[in-house]
């Protein structure tokens, strides 16, 4: 089994790589990063002779093309501005592909192209990451035991970092988005858009994450699951976060920075008559608050970072007309960041052919069970409780 991780020198495209590596089914992990340097970097820390490098430009047609051919899937670990290029390379080369999602208004445009997909007897899963994709599989399992929905309500909890602490843990591009971005909710059978870091309220978690305010982000969970669960009536579907797994410090100054404008991507006019985009020079500025990719990776030589987070996914229906809640929590304290094995373990189910050809969100054809029981191999547990009312 050969996969191709596009971006596998990214920090979440990382953990997908050395996640196959370690896979007994997978004997090709094709690295493929733009950042050559940087991918090199990746294949030492890992150490397996599984990995193999390879520079590829996904800006480049015919580039890219070549890099997939021949492999059995294909992860796309790439900031989610190039889902739609990669997808059609990827249905050109015959490849199965799995992303980490289209930030909603993104994997709606890629669900699309399902009919083609289908016909060239292809299959993708779109946003199978940490979140997107684990709460779309803790959805479906909980709606596989009802007969009806009333909502679906998902919170993503991480360990918050030092008060005053700026890093960034993820693609800056995705994190500026995120932030500044109108989330989409599902009420009342609409689509509804809302403020930007809205409608706050406490959540419990597993320890040692404890309560943590949550607040409404963009997501693609959003985008699929009303849809996928139309005909159990559900009413209502949210994403909340705790800051993106960001200090409050670090998204205030962000906070502030875009108020001012400079999150926009429009080229500005200088005094000098030069032109630049202030989202471009804020990205550059941002850099040096990310951690090297290395530090997310788990050597056998130490201990893996640690790690410390909850997505949980509850889930209010019907069964044989009494009223049930299930809350399903995923949570990691010392394994594999989610957010890459995730899609890695997807991308071997699409090798082996467990994917009907087409364009699906996770909740469609991930059977959460098995899948759940992966991502245990990987210390990465997940737990449900159901809640309902007392007889007698």
């Amino acid at each position: 089994m050969r996969i191709v991780v596009l971006g596998g020198a990214g920090k979440m495209g990382s953990i997908a790589v050395q996640t196959l590596a370690q896979d007994a089914r997978v004997h090709e992990v094709v690295l493929a990063d733009y950042n050559l340097e940087n991918a090199r970097a990746v294949a030492e820390v890992i150490g397996s002779p599984k990995v193999q490098v390879s520079f590829v430009d996904v800006t480049d047609p015919e580039g890219l093309r070549a890099v997939l051919r021949g492999a059995d899937a294909c992860v796309n670990a790439v900031v989610y501005y190039f889902n739609m290029p990669i997808m059609e390379a990827c249905l050109d080369e015959k490849v199965p592909y799995v992303d980490m999602g289209g930030l909603f208004h993104g994997t709606r445009k890629q669900l699309q192209l399902h009919d083609r997909y289908a016909a060239a007897g292809v299959a993708a899963v779109l946003g199978m990451g940490s979140a997107p994709g684990i709460p779309n599989v803790q959805a479906r399992y909980a709606a596989d035991r009802l007969d009806t929905l009333e909502y679906i309500r998902i919170y993503d909890g991480i360990l918050p970092p030092p008060e005053d602490e700026v890093r960034f843990t993820y693609a800056v591009p995705t994190i500026l988005d995120e932030m500044t971005l109108s989330p989409m909710v599902y009420r009342d059978g609409e689509f509804v858009e809302m403020p930007p870091l809205s409608e706050f309220e406490d959540y419990c978690f597993v320890e040692p994450l404890g309560v943590l305010p949550m607040h409404l982000s963009l997501h693609s969970e959003v985008a699929t699951l009303p849809l996928s669960f139309q005909h159990k009536g559900v009413r209502e579907v949210f994403f909340k976060i705790n800051f993106w797994g960001l200090s409050r410090t670090a998204v205030e100054k962000l906070s502030v920075l875009a108020e001012f404008g400079l999150h926009k991507k429009e080229p500005v006019r200088t005094k000098r008559g030069v032109e630049v985009s202030p989202r471009e020079v804020l990205e550059a500025v941002l850099e040096p608050y990310v951690p090297p990719v290395t530090a997310f990776l788990a050597p056998p030589t130490r201990k893996p970072p640690q790690w410390v987070k909850e997505i949980v996914t509850e889930v209010k229906g019907t069964k044989d007309g009494e009223t049930v809640v299930y809350r399903l929590g995923t949570t990691t304290v010392k394994g594999a960041l989610p957010t890459g094995a995730a899609p890695a373990l997807t991308a071997i189910w699409l090798a082996q052919g467990r994917v009907p050809a087409g364009v699906y969100p996770p909740e469609q054809v991930i059977e959460p069970e098995p899948f759940f029981d992966e991502l245990a191999a990987l210390d990465i547990l997940t737990t449900v409780g159901v809640t309902r009312p007392l007889k007698g």
